[in-house]
């Protein structure tokens, strides 16, 4: 058996190969998550504008596809005029009229020539005569054809053409108009229906007095016996519908493009083109019967656009055939963007005709909308979503995942300096490895390493035997004992460990979103939490929304959370649910709190909240004095301030300079890096104090 061989180059970015997976779309949808906290809504998002996958390939969103739609409609109704259903007829009527002038000249110019022939008999005269009468009269017959179009066809079929080419352009038309407007009607049936003889149409209507009876019996509450319909009449259907709606969909959508034709002509093209198809399909229980199936179709798909008409405004004539292929074109893509514009959640287009996306748009939509169609099934497979009483939620595998990409994305924007101090140097008793190893001194605890240790040990003793590195010389392969001595004891090192607790004060207020401050904020808080529990999962964080009143959270509830529609920046009832929930935490204490406005609402003594811009002293001194209790229960306040203006750095000023901790001027575009900082910096330094 011959192995099989590969080759392998180096990756330059061109390779393709990589699956767009779950946690790639969770990236693409982060932002929206952290924003309204509704999946639902990210996906659509997503599902509307498209994203790019990891191999560059981009992918065509709702909008883009709508759009496309809309100018492949536009391009059709500017370039045709249907105008051309008639001048192509007339045309070849005009055409074929002239071929049997030409005939009828022809044989009249015999007859003068007999008539003039000394030699002819008296018989060759009296047929000469009789051939002038009868190519006069035929002639005027010409001259009095009606001028509308069903008018000259009905004339031409009581005519008796002189010539026979003539006659054979003439039967060959009214066979192509025949077939032309049975596809008009039913463009499914034209196998069937090919070269229409009157038997062919006498079974046509017998099909749709069936198709009619078996609605009036659905509508008196019966079943239909289908199968025994396709069995009779399957060979009108080759698209082969499974069931009787299958099948009554397919032709509401064919005599609704009809429709849309006859909507789209003058009144003079639309009496004309009726006149046209009685005319020529004579069979008036035939018209009964596709009226009274229209009519039955319009209340049972009163939506398949039978009222719709186009506007045709181009100088390139259609005709009849392929104005009815155009119609049914311009049906499709008016569907397709009823279907796209309906659409409200990915699992919605895995109703999409794949085929008629690929044929009206292209492969590239068609590949799109498959792929757009199976975001949702992609994020619940790889556990990062599920559906709870029909809502889609992040499950904890998903919330985990949102907090660690909001964490590397902050992380990513900081300097290396910055980086560089999240380490930490110093190392001691504890029990979280450090995955490295030293000498045991006196006084280390004695975490032994016995595999460093016993490597020492056979080191040291096969030195002294005399063995080299290579097991030359001594007794190199012989099996000795080893012995240990307080020497070759390795330890393993150990990061000191020490909890903090932490309540982050998020401001919920109206001014927030108004500022664009909102989704930066939220996505620290979400990196705080992810930071805390992945990096220091025995620190404690809390989360305190605030706005016209304050309200406790739990960490994982961070996705959903949105602003408050009302006025107000509570700090003082933030501060005394922080500090309350501080109380039952050990360790060192702190709250970050994330602003962008001074505070302008506190709690009244019976606990309504009291709102008042500017604020009110009042407001100013409960909140100092929550802030003075704080201080007292050893708690520090680093505040983060968005776009302050001089009230707010007023107020902070005073905050900071009575509790003694620090106040940050900042940014949307750095809030998360002095927060992240400032967090591992307050852990760094609480491990240097010990």
């Amino acid at each position: 058996m011959v192995g099989q061989r590969y080759r392998y180059s180096r990756w330059d970015g061109t390779q393709k190969g990589f699956d767009f997976d779950a946690f790639d779309l969770m990236g693409q949808m982060a932002d929206d998550l952290m924003y309204h906290g509704d999946p639902m809504a990210a996906l659509r998002r997503l599902m509307q504008e498209g994203f790019e996958d990891r191999d560059g390939q981009q992918i065509e969103g709702l909008r883009e596809m709508l759009q496309r739609l809309r100018q492949e409609r536009q391009e059709r109704l500017e370039n045709y005029d249907l105008g051309g259903v008639y001048d192509e007829i007339n045309s070849e009527l005009n055409d074929l009229v002239d071929a049997e002038r030409q005939g009828l000249d022809d044989r009249s110019a015999l007859a003068d020539m007999q008539l003039g022939d000394p030699d002819a008999s008296d018989t060759d005269r009296r047929n000469a005569e009789l051939a002038k009468e009868t190519t006069a009269s035929k002639a005027m017959q010409l001259d009095m054809l009606p001028p509308d179009l069903a008018g000259k066809v009905r004339g031409l079929q009581n005519y008796e053409f002189e010539s026979d080419d003539a006659q054979q352009q003439f039967e060959d038309l009214l066979d192509r108009l025949r077939q032309q407007l049975v596809d008009q009607q039913f463009s499914s049936m034209s196998e069937a229906m090919s070269n229409p003889s009157p038997e062919d149409l006498a079974r046509m209507k017998d099909m749709m007095a069936e198709l009619n009876r078996m609605l009036e019996q659905r509508a008196s509450g019966e079943e239909p016996d289908f199968d025994a319909f396709m069995e009779e009449y399957g060979d009108f259907f080759p698209n082969n519908p499974q069931t009787l709606d299958e099948l009554l969909e397919d032709v509401a959508r064919q005599m609704a493009a009809m429709q849309a034709m006859l909507n789209s002509m003058t009144p003079e093209q639309r009496q004309q083109l009726m006149e046209l198809s009685n005319q020529l399909l004579e069979d008036l229980d035939l018209n009964f019967e596709v009226n009274r199936l229209g009519q039955n179709l319009q209340q049972m798909f009163p939506d398949a656009g039978w009222q719709q008409g186009y506007d045709f405004s181009g100088f390139d004539p259609l005709g009849l055939a392929d104005a009815s292929s155009m119609m049914r074109e311009l049906g499709e893509l008016d569907q397709l963007e009823q279907f796209l514009r309906s659409a409200n959640s990915p699992q919605a287009l895995a109703e999409a005709d794949m085929e008629q996306v690929r044929r009206l748009l292209g492969d590239q939509a068609a590949d799109s909308l498959d792929r757009l169609a199976d975001l949702t099934n992609m994020m619940e497979q790889q556990g990062l979503l599920h559906n709870k009483e029909g809502k889609l939620e992040l499950t904890p595998k998903g919330l985990r995942r949102l907090g660690q990409q909001a964490l590397g994305e902050l992380f990513k924007r900081l300097s290396p300096d910055k980086l560089g101090k999240h380490d930490m140097d110093a190392s001691g008793i504890g029990h979280e490895r450090n995955y490295s190893t030293k000498p045991y001194e006196f006084g280390d605890p004695f975490n032994l390493n016995i595999e460093k240790t016993v490597g020492n040990a056979i080191r040291r003793q096969g030195a002294s035997d005399g063995v080299g590195a290579d097991g030359v010389g001594g007794n190199a392969g012989v099996d000795m004992p080893v012995r240990l001595t307080p020497d070759d004891f390795e330890i393993e090192r150990t990061e000191k460990q020490v909890r903090s607790s932490t309540v982050l004060m998020l401001d919920l207020s109206l001014s927030m979103p108004m500022r664009d401050n909102f989704l930066p904020a939220k996505k620290v808080a979400i990196a705080l939490h992810a930071l805390i529990s992945s990096q220091f999962p025995r620190d404690y964080l809390g989360v305190v929304t605030f706005s016209e009143t304050a309200m406790q959270l739990k960490p994982s509830d961070l996705p959903e959370v949105s602003w408050d529609f009302v006025y107000g920046t509570n700090m003082q009832h933030g501060f005394m649910l922080s500090r309350r929930m501080l109380a039952k935490e050990t360790g060192t204490k702190q709250i970050i709190m994330i602003t962008d406005g001074e505070p302008t609402a506190h709690l009244n003594n019976d606990g309504s909240p009291f709102f008042m811009y500017p604020p009110t002293r009042e407001t100013v001194n409960k909140t100092m004095a929550e802030v003075v209790r704080c201080t007292r229960a050893g708690i520090t306040i680093n505040t983060f301030m968005l776009d302050p203006d001089s009230g707010l750095r007023g107020f902070v000023e005073r905050l900071t300079a009575l509790n003694k901790g620090r106040a940050f001027y900042t940014n949307t575009e750095n809030l998360g890096d002095y927060v992240l900082v400032d967090f591992i910096e307050h852990k760094r330094s609480i491990v240097r104090g010990r």
